[in-house]
């Protein structure tokens, strides 16, 4: 392993870490200013470089935050800890600002330094496999066996111009796999042209397609090629063809047949050569049944038809997907890549994702522009998530029948208070009430069980169980100061002293 860079101008901190961090089997090297750090760094080659750089921020020939700077112009994937002493706060917050891991305040608790320096270790390492399996990212990523099934059905498809009908939800990359199996078919060297048919006002959604002649209506000035014509050779993408009014469908269907159009005022009929991939989130068959839909036109749209999953229904993939759409998003804005925690991503594998694949890159956007630091908590998650102000519980959390989230294998009717309150004051949060959807209903639930089974003091125990939870969220929000936390509940500082002891929460 690479080797931990300690900087400090202190003789004494450098020698605390390092042996410190000897008998935890980590290598160092040392050096007691940023000049040094900098040329050594210039001169390293990539595997002989440092696995983390732990900083002080006063120093004298460069400060720590200037130093922090320019490794990160060089290595911006190197984790960077800033040591400082408590009245460096504002310093502290600069540093993050600029991209490091964490900060260590002096004078700090050996171990806790330790226990970070090797959480920054394992953070790096962790990136680095991740960076190695993006380095090569394909078009579409997927280890799900629901994925795995549509990239077979695509290769099956690469020799083949049929007309295939793409079914799946909105924001699930029905686009996506259009432009997969285009790029892999015969016609990967023509144009491939996309057109949403629900996106275009009905009146313009026929010039659209098959383009108009001079003067065929108000305001056209010139012949204009449709989206057929302008794909002739290539692929046209027909997304959300549920959605096309009925009496294009007959023009779409007379195309698909024998391939000849005519433009809007146009006499002579126009001959194009395209392969048509049509894509849905309705149920077409339904919508046959309901008379919106040409049955006709269904059956010549749907020679092969696949499925795309939900992202709700590929679980496994949203930690890949969500690395690589960071540094997407990274890559778009300019910026250093955000890191993502295990702890943020077990809070976005249990989300539902209504929107789908699309709706998490918005949230990889979102978190690249707003996550405060530079690895993203689980606190760091936009409210959609549901995420509440502590870190989520360790065991692993599933959906209940309430819509929220318990810790797994407890019963629905008990899910909103099932978990065990924490003989310490470090917290194992539950989701934030909106993510809940109804916990009054969930604690009606509770009640209603416990009595049903007859379980004696049902008042005690809920009134127990609710308090501690109120009072561990209040003292992590304060990060454990009581009388802040009593202010915020409005309780008194003798009550939540009181309650901290007989809830057994000291």
């Amino acid at each position: 392993m690479k080797p931990i860079w300690i900087v400090d101008d202190d003789q004494s901190i450098r020698f605390v870490l390092e042996k410190a961090l000897l008998r935890e089997h980590l290598p160092t090297r040392s050096f007691s200013n940023s000049r040094d750090v900098l040329a050594a760094l210039n001169s390293a080659a990539d595997d002989e470089g440092p696995q983390i750089l732990v900083s002080d921020i006063r120093m004298p020939g460069g400060s720590g935050l200037e130093l922090l700077e320019k490794v990160k112009a060089k290595h911006p994937g190197l984790p960077v800890i800033i040591m400082t002493a408590f009245s460096d706060l504002d310093s502290a917050v600069s540093a993050f600002q600029g991209g490091a891991f964490e900060y260590l305040p002096k004078p700090f608790d050996l171990p806790k330094a330790v226990e970070l320096i090797r959480r920054a270790v394992e953070e790096s390492q962790r990136e680095e496999v991740a960076e190695e399996r993006m380095g090569d990212a394909p078009e579409m990523l997927g280890q799900a066996p629901a994925m795995q099934d549509v990239f077979r059905a695509i290769g099956r498809l690469s020799q083949s111009n049929v007309t295939v009908m793409i079914t799946g939800e909105s924001g699930s990359g029905k686009e996506l796999v259009a432009r997969a199996l285009h790029k892999h078919s015969p016609r990967a060297s023509g144009p491939f042209v996309a057109i949403n048919t629900a996106a275009i006002p009905k009146d313009l959604l026929e010039s659209e397609l098959f383009g108009h002649e001079r003067g065929a209506f108000t305001g056209a000035q010139t012949m204009r090629r449709g989206r057929f014509e302008q794909a002739d050779g290539g692929t046209l993408f027909l997304d959300e063809i549920g959605d096309m009014p009925f009496e294009l469908q007959t023009r779409l269907l007379r195309v698909l047949s024998d391939g000849h159009f005519y433009r809007v005022g146009g006499h002579s009929a126009v001959k194009a050569n395209v392969r048509v991939i049509a894509a849905t989130h309705q149920d077409l068959e339904q919508r046959v049944k309901d008379g919106a839909f040409r049955e006709d036109l269904f059956h010549r749209l749907n020679v092969i038809r696949l499925r795309l999953p939900a992202l709700r229904e590929r679980k496994e993939d949203i930690s890949v997907l969500t690395r690589h759409f960071l540094q997407q998003s990274a890559q778009q804005l300019g910026v250093e890549p955000k890191r993502i925690s295990d702890a943020a991503l077990a809070w976005l594998e249990v989300f539902n994702f209504p929107g789908n694949v699309r709706q998490l890159e918005n949230i990889c956007h979102w978190l690249t522009v707003m996550a405060p630091a530079q690895m993203v908590e689980a606190k760091d998650l936009p409210p959609e998530v549901g995420v509440s102000l502590t870190e989520p519980v360790a065991q692993s959390l599933v959906p209940f029948a309430g819509g929220g989230l318990a810790p797994a294998g407890t019963a629905p009717a008990h899910a909103a208070l099932a978990t065990t309150v924490p003989a310490t004051a470090q917290v194992a949060s539950v989701p934030s009430m909106g993510a809940l959807a109804g916990w009054e209903s969930a604690l009606e639930a509770e009640a209603i069980a416990l009595l049903g089974a007859g379980s004696p003091d049902v008042w005690d125990a809920l009134t127990h169980r609710f308090e501690s939870r109120l009072i561990l969220a209040a003292l992590s929000n304060t990060k454990g100061r009581r009388i802040e936390a009593a202010q915020k509940l409005g309780i008194g500082r003798n009550t939540i002293t009181r309650k901290i002891q007989e809830l057994g929460l000291e």
